[in-house]
This record gives C-alpha cells, sequence and structure tokens, in this order.
C-alpha cells in the first residue's frame, strides 16, 4: 500500500525544490541526467540500485541481463485524432497512451526534468519520451500530457501536487488537472489507478481534489499539502516557465469551508490568466540574431506618431 520499501531518509519541516523529484515514499531514487542512450556508469548505478530495493534482488538482475533473448516490447503508438473526437475521448486516449508507457519501477528515472526550465525545453524532452517509450514516473508524465495537449486550446492545464503522510513516510505525487467546458479532470501517472486519470466531470476544483483525497484514505494515507499552479501555456516554443505552486494550501490546517474558499480563488486567478497575453516567443531567426537590448551610438532616434501611440 505506496509503502517504502527501503529505510526512509529523516523527515524535514521544509520541502527543498528537489523534494519532489528525488524521493518516492521516503526511498531516494536516481535521475539519469547523461541523457539517452544511457552512460555505463548510470546504466551499473540503476542495476545496483535494483538489487538492493527489489524483493528478488540480485537473482532478478541476473536473470534479466544474461538472458539470450528477452521479449519484445510493444511501442504504444502517440495518439492522434480526428476533427469529430471529443474533448473526453481525446484525454482518455492520451491517458491510455501514458499508462501503456507503463510506470518506472526501476529506481532510476530515465528524463531529468528541471521545473526552472522553461516550457520549450520541457516539450523537446516530451518529445523525446515519445520516441523512446521507456517508463515514466508521474513528473514526466505531466511534462509528457502538456504535449500530448497542446493542440488542445479548449482544454486549460495545471499542475496539481500532492503530499501525503503514510506510517511514517512523506509521500510526493503530481498529475496534470485540466479543465474544458466547465468541468475539471486529471492526467497522470502512478502505481495506483485512481491517484492518476480522472475524467472531464467534475463541477469545481474542489470536487476533483476530494475525489484525490478520497483515493489517499483508501490506502491509508492523510493528505498533508495540496500546491496547485497556473493555467500552462499552449504556446510549444513559449520561454515561459511553469508555475507549479500558485496556491500551497495546508490541508489539515485547514476547514473543508476555508479548503473550498481557497480553491474558488484560486480557479478565478486561473480564469484571470487566461485573458492576459503570454510573451511572445522568439522566432527562429529573432533568437539567432538577438544580441544586446542597449542602442547603439550611431543609431538614429524614431520618432512614434500619434497613430502608433493609441
Amino acid at each position: 500500500m505506496l509503502r517504502a520499501t527501503a529505510c526512509s531518509t529523516e523527515e524535514r519541516d521544509e520541502e527543498d525544490e528537489g523534494e519532489e523529484e528525488l524521493r518516492d515514499g521516503g526511498v531516494p531514487f536516481y535521475v539519469n541526467r547523461g541523457g539517452l542512450p544511457m552512460d555505463e556508469e548510470t546504466w551499473e548505478r540503476m542495476w545496483r540500485h535494483v538489487t538492493r530495493i527489489h524483493p528478488g534482488g540480485e537473482a532478478l538482475a541476473r536473470e534479466i541481463r544474461d538472458a539470450t533473448e528477452l521479449p519484445k516490447i510493444l511501442v504504444p503508438s502517440v495518439p492522434t485524432f480526428q476533427p469529430t473526437t471529443t474533448i473526453p475521448q481525446r484525454l482518455e486516449a492520451i491517458q491510455k497512451y501514458i499508462r501503456e508507457l507503463q510506470y518506472n519501477h526501476t529506481g532510476t528515472q530515465f528524463f531529468e526534468i528541471k521545473k526552472s526550465r522553461p516550457l520549450t525545453a520541457l516539450m523537446d524532452i516530451a518529445k523525446e519520451m515519445t520516441r523512446e517509450a521507456l517508463p515514466i514516473k508521474c513528473l514526466e508524465a505531466v511534462i509528457l500530457a502538456i504535449h500530448l495537449t497542446n493542440s488542445m486550446p479548449g482544454v486549460e492545464r495545471f499542475p496539481l501536487s500532492f503530499k501525503s503522510h503514510f506510517s511514517g513516510n512523506h509521500f510526493y505525487h503530481i498529475v496534470l488537472g485540466v479543465h474544458s467546458g466547465g468541468r475539471f479532470g486529471a492526467l497522470g501517472m502512478s502505481r495506483r489507478e485512481d491517484l492518476m486519470f480522472k475524467p472531464l466531470e467534475f463541477r469545481t476544483l474542489m470536487d476533483l481534489v476530494q475525489e484525490f483525497e478520497g483515493a489517499y484514505r483508501g490506502y491509508w494515507h492523510n493528505l498533508r499539502k495540496i500546491k496547485i499552479g497556473q493555467y500552462v501555456s499552449h504556446d510549444p516554443h513559449s520561454v515561459e516557465q511553469i508555475e507549479w505552486k500558485h496556491s500551497i494550501l495546508d490541508v489539515d490546517k485547514l476547514s473543508k469551508e476555508e479548503l473550498r474558499k481557497e480553491l474558488e480563488r484560486h480557479t478565478r486567478d486561473m480564469r484571470l490568466k487566461i485573458g492576459k497575453p503570454a510573451p511572445p516567443s522568439p522566432t527562429k531567426d529573432r533568437r539567432n540574431s538577438m544580441g544586446s537590448p542597449l542602442k547603439g551610438p550611431g543609431s538614429p532616434i524614431r520618432r512614434i506618431s500619434r497613430v502608433e501611440r493609441r
């Protein structure tokens, strides 16, 4: 039941930014920072880690590595849609694709996700995920889901992360919240079926959060904290950063009514962002020719006309 399989590291009151990415139920896990194909050092480290965390240990690792013939793994196809395909059907197809990639149980995350990177860089990583078709964890699934929904302007996306507590350990999880046609839902990846996909049928953000909270209770987890980001741009070339935690809510310190009001406030904040234009993405020519923003000494001063000022 989501329980840690090794001794948990010491809990800390203050979370650091990498906490969600480098700890899986109290058990530290590695991140492949050298890209793919994986270098030999990272490859061997992954197998050493597998022997420590997997119940089969060394025997399982030897069985796989010494096998002369392994079963062929089917590579899932990236979903494509007809113009008549409805939004709920598209979201279900995207979730099916994410699920077919499978959850990564190796203890080594294959794709490095730095939350501070601009959206365009994260979308490049998402494209690599579709090419490599390797198992992923929850944060990778969020980036992939953003990429797969970029062509759906009628669907707004926002990060929704959870911190829960069970048996002395803190657990971190994140999904991609979606909003369309006045209904909320979610896309994502988890070991647990009820902690990832949620169909587009929840009237309010509160209803969606309560659905996840109920799922956590089913595994005897106490939900401690929720972080909700802002809507993510649909421009895959945007140099904006994803706002991961516009609202941070201490669930165990808020009454149900206080939580509802906070979630309503956040929903209003997200709607307000839709009306604000995003900063334009630089074109390829502009990116190549970007120089100093300072005006050269010989540049003529151009007078702005009244029409232009208007």
